[in-house]
């Protein structure tokens, strides 16, 4: 599965205006970088994850953030440093470009 045209346009309104907006397509998903650094990405199927890095990883997980883990076959589980974006920011704007501002501050 392949992300749409209309989940890369929700995701780049979602966080104008959060430094030099940029993407870039890799492995089914799209990256999303602020002035050159990634802090977020949509996956295949859409869901958007914020990058967590330090105590921000904490907080994430007390927004209701999951961490991104996947197992291939025959191995142990691996977890990434990406938590799903927590549901209340989708529907604003203004509050996921400030979560994704405070993920900035610690990368």
């Amino acid at each position: 599965m392949s992300i749409s045209d209309a989940d890369i346009a929700f995701a780049k309104e979602l966080f104008d205006g959060v430094g030099t907006l940029t993407t870039r397509k890799m492995m089914g998903g799209l990256c999303l970088y602020s002035d050159g650094t990634i802090f977020a990405l949509i996956h295949s199927d859409g869901q958007i994850y914020i990058k967590g890095q330090g105590a921000f990883m904490e907080e994430l997980e007390a927004l209701g953030g999951t961490r991104w883990t996947y197992q291939r076959e025959g191995k142990k589980p691996t977890s990434m440093p990406y938590w799903t974006l927590p549901e209340q920011y989708l529907d604003d704007p203004s509050e996921a470009q400030a979560l994704a501002r405070k993920a900035l501050s610690f990368l």
